[in-house]
């Protein structure tokens, strides 16, 4: 149903500015909003947006934070729509409101905005997701999550620091210095423990000539399943194990991890993996108030349960797109969920995009069908791995080397394509380009 606010414009509100939500908001925001047919507004608690598979180069230091993110206010004006800083914590469903909590500067502490609400004829929830450390003891005290920016740029801070003091003691190293344990085998851990590993050795090679990187710096993947990347394809997960191996990763599996310590992880069993660093990248939920949205339907891990029109189960009015998002997979067994991807965010944002502008005309929505590209593993410049499907010959294509690798980079100039177009995204890849060969291959600080 076209439902329009006073002025006569159909009132779109997106929550949550991770991929699939910032490429809705400016897509709308250019064809609907630059011609007067529709108010889009972008409502996140972030003040800059990155794109989420990417968080791993922040945490190792592969990537400048700030050569990479995408400032929200910026983005809103040039697309034409409008973005709100805050964060969601409720919604009246009846009354078509959602409510943000006032917003307080990080540093200083001060109040920026009140608690405000906004009304919508469409709301789309595209809040992502966060870890699921399933109530592990000492997780949240004394492991890093990979959620943010800002946790994978602490993380970092906290890599540089460890060098730093391990070079700089006149003392033996410590059991934990110097080494890193990440939890968690999927595509996260082990694309990060592959970054870490050319990550230390370039840090090293700037002066810290007392740390001897063979020696010293040790990697541990910790995963409690029987084999690492276990949503992946077997070929994929054998091959990424052979790569670690080399690198001399070490790498646990069917180790379950009962607890974090301030030095270390304890394993079921009680052995004890010594850890200057603990990252915890295992498991995936929806954010926790979802599970209490006006009486939207949800599952087990908080996602929102959707229709294949992208709608949620209980309410026409409400889309919700991305890794926050319940979809089912048509075409596969009845019961089958799309898994939590980027190339499935940025699928559903293009599709909504269409249905949006069907729904202002009046008419019936289109059903979503997911199409699996396959999947890709980046394991930093030493390789990347993975399959295509369907593509090019209908098959499921074993690549990897560096024709993996343009793939794997192809996903995220997609993502840049959505929201910048050909003549910016192209610019901004050659500045980055000139930029790393006058830049250290590490962040350094």
């Amino acid at each position: 149903m076209n439902r329009a606010t006073a002025s006569g414009l159909h009132r779109v509100v997106i929550v949550g500015g991770g991929a699939g939500g910032l490429e809705l908001a400016t897509q709308l925001g250019d064809k609907l909003g630059r011609k007067g047919l529709a108010q889009v507004t972008l409502i996140e608690k972030a003040r800059t947006h990155f794109w989420k598979p990417h968080l791993h180069e922040i945490a190792a230091g592969s990537v400048d934070l700030h050569t990479r993110s995408v400032d929200y206010l910026a983005q809103s004006h040039w697309h034409c729509f409008r973005y709100r800083m805050g964060e969601m914590i409720g919604l009246d469903r009846a009354r078509r409101e959602v409510h943000v909590a006032p917003y307080y500067d990080e540093e200083e502490g001060e109040q920026v905005t009140g608690a405000r609400v906004f009304g919508y004829d469409t709301l789309v929830m595209a809040v992502g997701s966060q870890n699921n450390d399933f109530g592990t003891p000492g997780v949240q005290e004394h492991a890093i999550l990979l959620e943010t920016p800002a946790q994978a740029d602490r993380f970092h801070r906290r890599l540089v620091n460890a060098c730093v003091r391990a070079h700089a003691q006149p003392k033996p190293l410590g059991p934990e210095q110097l080494q890193a344990a990440v939890i968690g085998g999927g595509a996260t851990g082990v694309e990060l423990v592959a970054e870490l590993h050319k990550a230390t050795r370039t840090l090293v090679s700037y002066g810290l000539d007392r740390i001897d990187p063979e020696r010293d710096i040790k990697l541990n993947l910790i995963e409690a399943g029987p084999r690492i990347l276990p949503a992946l394809p077997e070929r994929i997960a054998s091959a990424a194990l052979k790569l670690l191996h080399s690198l001399q990763v070490s790498v646990r599996t069917g180790a379950k991890v009962t607890a974090v310590t301030g030095n270390g992880v304890e394993l079921e069993g009680g052995e004890t993996i010594p850890a200057e660093l603990v990252v915890w990248a295992a498991g995936v939920k929806g954010p926790d108030f979802l599970k209490n949205l006006d009486g939207l339907e949800t599952n087990r891990i908080n996602q929102l349960v959707v229709r294949p029109t992208l709608q949620s189960s209980r309410d026409d009015d409400v889309f919700a797109i991305g890794d926050c998002a319940a979809a089912p997979w048509v075409g596969r067994p009845e019961g089958s969920i799309v898994p939590p991807r980027a190339q499935a965010a940025h699928q559903q944002a293009s599709h909504l995009v269409k249905q949006i502008r069907r729904r202002l005309r009046g008419e019936a929505l289109k059903p979503w069908r997911y199409r699996d590209f396959g999947s890709l593993v980046s394991l930093g410049e030493y390789s990347t791995v993975g399959n295509l499907m369907g593509a090019l010959s209908g098959k499921n294509l074993w690549v990897e080397g560096i024709f993996a690798r343009w793939m794997y980079l192809s996903l995220y100039k997609l993502h840049e394509l959505a929201l910048h177009g050909w003549w910016k995204t192209s610019l901004g890849t050659a500045a980055r380009v000139i930029a790393r060969s006058t830049e250290p291959r590490v962040k350094l600080h």
